[in-house]
């Protein structure tokens, strides 16, 4: 039996005999796509509105620059536009994907789904199309439940996308300084062991749900009963408790995943996590015990591009050439609900 088998049983009159059978093939990211606005917003711009400096935001934040999606540029354009680029990766054909999941918590419209009109915009016309809002955390959950749709012949595209500058209050410094818009994307499919997706955990601490929030605009306050000036559709967040959560929840989310997936935390050769605050992420990186890894950021030049952010930055180290085969992959995200993943893949395809 060659070590790309497995054994199975058969009952013969004589007992039992041992037959070697292929070995499943696993599921693995196949291509990379993102996708930023034209428009660049710097610190200045930000500054102007929110009564700080740009020295005072660089130095909170570690952000220098964002994007802001056009008048009339939706959340599914941008969507889009990733998907293609990472389907051109994977060279994989829209009429090849059996699913796409979009995660992202700034929709066209409360309904339809977001990934319908992706669909559209493909022309990935025998594709099952749903969305998911995990908020930052999305694509992790998106990612998650395409892959586990996903057989030994199938495709599925797993998109982040938001555009955080339309629900953004421009005069809040806790905000305005952290946001932008964007959309990163992967192909899912088939790839041989060792490589693909090891495993993945997720959690969701809905006591902390007020956190993190868009108040109006469901069911609970309807928009149409909203004054003019009433800033209940704008998003909020409480900082220092997010702060506090993330310090609290990444190290634990970290350990579980690999001890999950039975690895230790020196094979991690490369760390991605969630780009909500550069200045937060450094000071955490000496807790997370990843001796061996290296942090991508990105979130200098892109700020917090919530759902999108972990696949764009993932999309960024790999046309980079900064991944391997056989590299260890570990992206952990975070956001509101309060939520937080962590996914660990072996890179090839």
């Amino acid at each position: 039996m060659t070590t790309e088998q497995s054994p199975a049983i058969a009952y013969t009159q004589a007992g039992p005999l041992e037959l070697p059978v292929p070995a499943a093939r696993a599921i693995g990211v196949l291509g990379t796509g993102s996708y930023l606005p034209d428009r660049v917003v710097d610190n200045a711009e930000i500054a102007a509105n929110t009564g700080v400096t740009k020295d005072w935001i660089l130095t909170k934040t570690g952000i220098r620059t964002r994007r802001y999606a056009a008048p009339g540029q939706a959340t599914s354009d941008l969507a889009a536009a990733a998907g293609r680029a990472a389907l051109a990766d994977a060279g994989i054909r829209p009429g090849q994907l059996d699913y796409i999941v979009v995660a992202t918590s700034t929709p066209d419209h409360p309904q339809p789904a977001t990934a319908a009109l992706v669909q559209q915009l493909l022309g990935a016309d025998g594709a099952a199309a749903f969305d998911v809002n995990a908020v930052c955390t999305g694509f992790l959950f998106a990612l998650r439940a395409a892959a586990g749709m996903l057989d030994s012949d199938r495709y599925g595209l797993v998109i982040g996308a938001d555009i955080y500058s339309g629900i953004i209050d421009p005069t809040d410094r806790r905000t305005a300084v952290l946001f932008g818009d964007g959309a990163g994307a992967v192909v899912l499919g088939p790839v041989e062991p060792p490589a693909g997706l090891l495993g993945t955990v997720l959690r969701t601490h809905g006591d902390l749900h007020a956190t993190i929030r868009v108040p109006a605009g469901g069911s609970r306050i309807p928009a149409r009963g909203l004054d003019p000036d009433d800033k209940a559709h704008y998003f909020a967040m409480e900082g220092r408790a997010v702060r506090d959560f993330v310090t609290d929840q990444l190290p634990l989310s970290i350990k579980e995943v690999l001890r999950a997936t039975g690895l230790p935390e020196t094979v991690v050769r490369h760390f991605i996590p969630h780009q909500a605050n550069g200045a937060m992420l450094r000071d955490l990186a000496p807790a997370l015990d990843l001796p061996n890894a290296r942090h991508h950021l990105v979130v200098e030049h892109v700020a917090n591009t919530g759902a999108a952010s972990v696949p764009i930055a993932l999309d960024t180290a790999q046309r980079a050439g900064a991944l391997a085969p056989g590299d260890h992959i570990l992206l952990s995200a975070f956001g509101g609900g309060m939520s937080i993943g962590s996914t660990v893949l072996r890179w090839g395809r």
